[in-house]
C-alpha cells in the first residue's frame, strides 16, 4: 500500500505513529505545491492541514475513485467543494486532523457523499483503524465540544472567578479529564482553538462559540496559557 501524506510535521508524525502497524510505503511532505507528484499512483491520500490550505482541493478532485482524507474541522467539505466549483471524482472524506486528535483509538471522519461510506469501511479496514462517522459540519464533534469548554474556561478567568491552574486542576479531578482546558488548548494550539471557534460562530451564529476576548488576545499575541 502506498500512502501519500501532506502536512506539518507534528501531524504527519502523529499519523505515522497511528498507522505504525500498517505495512505500507510512505511519502510524506510539508509543501503546498503538489504539481510534481503523480497522486493517482498512491492508494490513499491524506492532507492533514487542508483547513489552512483549501485551495489544495485542485490537486485531489480529479483523482478518480481515490480515497482522499482532508483535515476538515475549520471548513465543511461541502463548502470547500462549492467554493472550488467542481464536483470531486475522488472519494472525499473529512478527518479531524488537528494536533492531538489523530493518534487516538477512534478517528473522527465525515464523508462528502453518503454513497462513499461503503468504500470508507473497506479503506479503514485496510488501515486497521476504528473510526466514528460524523456529519460533514464545521467543527465536527469533539473539537466543537472541547473548544467550547476551553472558551468558557477563558470567560471564567477573564471574569476573575478562578485562576488558570485552579480551573485545570478542578477539571482533571472533578471530571477525570486527562488535561485541563488550558493545558489542552496549549497542546492542540491556541491558533487551532481560536480559528475553529471563529469558523463555528460564522457558520452557526450561536453565542456559545463567540470567542472570549482573553482567548483572542492570546491568539493575536501568539502566546500560550502556560509559558
Amino acid at each position: 500500500m502506498k500512502i501519500f501524506v501532506r502536512g506539518e510535521k507534528i501531524r504527519t508524525a502523529e499519523l505515522k505513529n497511528k498507522l505504525a502497524n500498517v505495512s505500507c510505503e510512505w511519502t510524506i511532505i510539508d509543501d503546498t505545491n503538489l504539481s510534481n507528484f503523480d497522486l493517482q499512483g498512491f492508494d490513499i491520500i491524506f492532507d492533514l492541514d487542508f483547513d489552512e490550505h483549501a485551495a489544495q482541493l485542485k490537486y485531489y478532485v480529479g483523482l478518480s475513485n481515490k480515497p482522499v482524507f482532508l483535515s476538515a474541522v475549520k471548513i465543511q467539505l461541502a463548502a470547500a467543494v462549492h467554493a472550488f466549483g467542481r464536483k470531486p471524482e475522488c472519494l472525499l472524506f473529512g478527518i479531524n486532523a488537528l494536533p492531538g486528535f489523530i493518534n487516538r483509538n477512534m478517528l473522527e471522519i465525515s464523508a462528502y457523499q453518503k454513497s462513499d461510506e461503503n468504500a470508507l469501511v473497506a479503506c479503514m479496514a485496510s488501515l486497521g483503524s476504528p473510526y466514528q462517522l460524523v456529519e460533514d459540519r464545521t467543527g465536527m464533534v469533539t473539537p466543537r465540544i472541547l473548544f467550547m469548554i476551553m472558551n468558557e474556561a477563558c470567560y471564567t478567568v477573564q471574569e476573575g472567578t478562578a485562576e488558570i491552574r485552579d480551573i485545570d486542576t478542578a477539571m482533571k479531578l472533578g471530571t477525570n479529564y486527562p488535561m485541563g482546558p488550558f493545558e489542552w488548548a496549549d497542546k492542540v494550539g491556541i491558533k487551532h482553538v481560536y480559528e475553529t471557534l471563529e469558523a463555528l460562530y460564522l457558520d452557526t451564529h450561536d453565542e456559545r462559540y463567540k470567542v472570549c476576548p482573553l482567548l483572542k488576545t492570546k491568539y493575536l499575541k501568539g502566546e500560550n496559557f502556560y509559558s
